[in-house]
């Protein structure tokens, strides 16, 4: 399954999280959409308060659940000393860009407004997704203070909504240069499939065929937003991903690079990996993750 490949929703199986029994469901963030709920799942053992793994679904923006598979490397961090907070947003099918970038912003502001409550560290917050999942957490390290990518009426106003370390894994960036990038690899969309075609994934999220909204492509971009301010990245991808080609990661950690201090960006391509690889979430690179987190965060 590929974000190219699908224009209508689709299921993703959900993760078993029986065994954990510290945990809340289903709490709103906001009130505009039923979407807007999220899960705190905290560690068996401690009275916190606990620095936060913000875990955001891929699914080609259109599919995937707070609760599904993808959930599984994050609960990890349970075993770490860390609570794991799990976000649901709204879909393209929904409403149409920034709506996403609100809602992963509002359920960040709700974090620390209700840091005590929750036993949240509130200044000690990460982003970290995969795919669609991933373009959200890379666009939670960069677009702090940015009021267009901001809706302060969904809740929470006075509090700040950046975070303190990214995860990106094979998030896309620039839009407009997938199916070129894909074609350098040899690894072009069949006919119909393009990231181009009006019926993407992207042209979906943004409300029309992306070749035709420039403008609009840029403004969903985040390398749009980069500053010397933004956080510590870990970026990860495959370098046989069909989906989203492994230059867009590439070209964002380039352009972080350019604006931060190198060390503070750190690009890992898993040589042969594909989109959703089971790799990334093998013992081997969490080890990896959570070195990166535990730098920063504790």
């Amino acid at each position: 399954m590929t974000e190219a490949q699908d224009a209508v929703p689709f299921v993703i199986p959900l993760a078993n999280t029986a065994h954990i029994r510290r945990k809340r469901l289903d709490i709103p963030y906001a009130s505009l959409s039923p979407a807007q709920k999220l899960d705190i799942y905290w560690p068996e053992h401690g009275k916190g308060p606990f620095p936060v793994i913000l875990s955001i679904h891929g699914g080609a923006f259109m599919g995937g659940d707070k609760g599904d598979i993808q959930l599984v490397p994050m609960l990890e961090g349970l075993n770490r000393g860390y609570s794991v907070v799990s976000i649901n947003y709204r879909m393209s099918g929904e409403a149409k860009f920034p709506a996403l970038v609100h809602d992963m912003k509002a359920a960040i502001r709700w974090i620390r407004g209700n840091a005590q409550a929750f036993l949240f560290k509130p200044g000690k917050i990460a982003a970290w997704g995969g795919s669609a999942g991933g373009y959200l957490a890379a666009m939670a390290g960069v677009s702090a203070g940015i009021a267009e990518l901001e809706d302060l009426s969904l809740g929470n106003p006075d509090q700040p909504s950046h975070v303190q370390a990214v995860v990106d894994w094979f998030g896309p960036t620039d839009f407009l240069k997938m199916d070129e990038q894909l074609a350098e690899c040899g690894l072009a969309p069949q006919a119909g499939q393009e990231h181009n075609g009006e019926s993407s994934p992207e042209s979906l999220l943004l409300g029309a065929k992306i070749t035709e909204i420039p403008d609009l492509v840029q403004a969903a971009n985040p390398e749009s937003y980069i500053r010397a301010d933004a956080p510590p990245f870990l970026i990860q991808h495959g370098t046989k991903d069909d989906t989203v080609p492994y230059q867009q990661s590439l070209n964002l950690a380039d352009r972080l690079r350019a604006a931060l201090e190198p060390q503070k960006v750190t690009l890992q391509l898993l040589e042969g990996a594909r989109h959703g690889d089971a790799r990334f979430g093998s013992p081997e690179n969490l080890r990896r993750v959570f070195a990166f987190l535990d730098k920063h965060l504790k």
